[in-house]
């Protein structure tokens, strides 16, 4: 057992922090835990390999989340049919690129009797004697499984019917639980624009409807992946604009191609070796994660879908009959998570992102306008796109460029290494049984209120402790987060020291507000970093 000491300055006197036993801390973690909000949210996807990745972090941090539902939906990438021979085509789909012209045609895209959903979950289920060790808030298997809906699946923004899925997401809407519900869309937005449908063909010409729709707009928090269907900008957005849409940027990538240009400290994270050590072999979740090379499709025959092929250059692959629309990489290197930053954002690492979309954290920040895109790197305008592996890898090449001088034009830290280390840790939570087995997060908090009115000109003290389960060393620093709307930097004594002091500077206007970080990071394997956010307000 490990003894931790913490030295820090009160009014002048030398205090020591003495981190003692491991059993003492962890019912402290587990208490602050307990006490975390979890906020209420509701995924829906559809069957893209990078969905599946996505659903597969998700279901590790589900101990962070209330999750009220999992979703299959469609999107202009995958849709079931009716099995009734019905043929379907919207113009400009991926159907029509790559000289594919396969549509109008029955379903696309969707295996038979589809259930990644279920099995993600299947797999949780087998692991989950052993994450409930680490952390008493997973919920269990089985209330998982009852969430589970398809939803409007059968065509590409097809909303004309009540479906399993869209009638759970009703009953959320209109139930009367508190706070904000958060409904996720990593595939087209349909079924959630079915239930917002029957909603208003069940009350407009009552005398209730304006109560209904103002309580539903300041419920609603929708988290997209883009407008996948062209639902939220056809039916959703004309009739509720007031309902929140939270379109984030300037995070860490997660997407296809994250490893092309990606920075020098994020690359390792990315690798073939990282991911065999810490992803892909680490139990029955790992199993199911997609990788390069690794033998898999999503769909038979998808000819979209040659990402487990390995030993195949570009022109092999296109010469098999494969649209060819991103450059291969090496065989066990990272695929793509493209949704995560949609629920990134209402993890419990204490940045509290999810409190107001401009805060920012794992997941990025919210953009300032509501313009829907796809999350797809495709354009629908390809008919005269260079869609040659070259091009495409530089335009993702582009892209990832693009997304790390949005980062720092936000002054946005670069939080990826984090959120792949807290990763690794929970994959391996799940194939550990004992406690000791793993290493845990810190806990941080700061003493007194997190929101805090101070005058221009005045200096103020801000008190931390920091706890470690594990008993591990920790490193902590105070910083700036520059997505207040004071625009300029503060002055911050002893960063690295619990206890700091702040200048609010002189030319700080009333009203504007400066966000404070207190990072911890132990040095545990691998090491896991947590936060406490405080929220200066400038008195006016």
């Amino acid at each position: 057992m490990r003894l931790n000491t913490q030295s820090f300055q009160i009014k002048g006197h030398l205090y020591a922090i003495v981190l003692v036993f491991t059993c003492f801390f962890t019912k402290q973690a587990s208490a602050q835990a307990s006490q975390q909000v979890r906020p209420r949210i509701v995924v829906t996807a559809d069957p893209e390999l990078d969905d599946n990745n996505s659903l597969i972090r998700f279901l590790l941090y589900s101990s962070d989340l209330n999750i009220e539902g999992l979703i299959y939906a469609s999107s202009q990438f995958h849709w079931k049919g009716d099995g009734k021979g019905t043929r379907w085509f919207v113009p400009g789909r991926e159907y029509t690129r790559f000289g594919l012209n396969l549509c109008p045609c029955e379903s696309w895209r969707w295996a038979k009797d589809e259930r990644f959903i279920h099995d993600a979950v299947d797999a949780y289920a087998k692991v989950y004697p052993n994450l409930k060790v680490h952390n008493s808030n997973y919920p269990a298997p089985d209330d998982l499984k009852s969430k589970i809906r398809y939803g409007n699946i059968e065509f590409d923004g097809d909303f004309s019917k009540d479906t399993p899925g869209s009638n759970l997401i009703k009953s959320l809407i209109m139930d009367e639980k508190p706070g904000p519900l958060f409904i996720t869309a990593w595939g087209g937005q349909s079924t959630i624009a079915r239930a917002l449908k029957s909603i208003q063909e069940q009350y407009e010409y009552t005398v209730e409807w304006d109560a209904i729709k103002k309580k539903i707009s300041r419920k609603i928090v929708l988290l997209p992946s883009g407008d996948q269907d062209d639902t939220y900008a056809l039916y959703i957005k004309p009739n509720w604009p007031d309902i929140e849409y939270r379109q984030f940027r300037g995070g860490p990538n997660y997407g296809y191609g994250a490893q092309l240009r990606a920075k020098q400290e994020n690359s390792m994270y990315l690798t073939p070796s990282w991911m065999k050590e810490n992803v892909s072999e680490r139990g029955p979740l790992g199993a199911l994660y997609r990788v390069w090379g690794d033998g898999k499709q999503m769909v038979k025959g998808d000819m979209l879908d040659y990402f487990g092929l390995s030993g195949y250059t570009n022109e092999q692959l296109k010469k098999m009959g494969y649209a060819v629309w991103m450059p291969v990489q090496e065989k066990g290197s990272w695929l793509g998570e493209g949704d995560n930053h949609t629920f990134m954002n209402m993890l419990g690492n204490g940045l509290r992102a999810y409190e107001t979309g401009s805060y920012g954290g794992w997941g990025g920040r919210m953009e300032s306008d509501r313009e829907a895109v796809t999350n797809f790197l495709i354009p629908a305008d390809s008919t005269a796109r260079d869609t040659s592996a070259n091009a495409m890898a530089t335009a993702l090449g582009t892209l990832n460029s693009q997304l790390n001088k949005s980062a720092n034009e936000l002054a946005f830290p670069n939080f990826f290494p984090q959120a792949q280390l807290d990763f690794a840790a929970r994959l391996k939570w799940s194939v550990t049984p004992k406690y000791a087995g793993a290493n845990h997060e810190p806990t941080v908090k700061i003493e007194g209120p997190l929101h805090v009115l101070a005058a221009a000109g005045e200096k103020i003290r801000l008190n931390g402790a920091v706890l470690d389960p594990d008993g591990n060393a920790v490193s902590i620093k105070w910083w700036q987060f520059q997505v207040g709307s004071y625009p300029n930097k503060v002055v911050i004594s002893n960063p690295t020291s619990v206890q700091t002091e702040v200048l609010i500077p002189k030319d700080a206007l009333g009203g504007q507000t400066i966000h404070l970080i207190l990072e911890a990071t132990d040095d545990g394997t691998p090491s896991l970093t947590r936060y406490q956010r405080v929220i200066i307000t400038v008195k006016k």
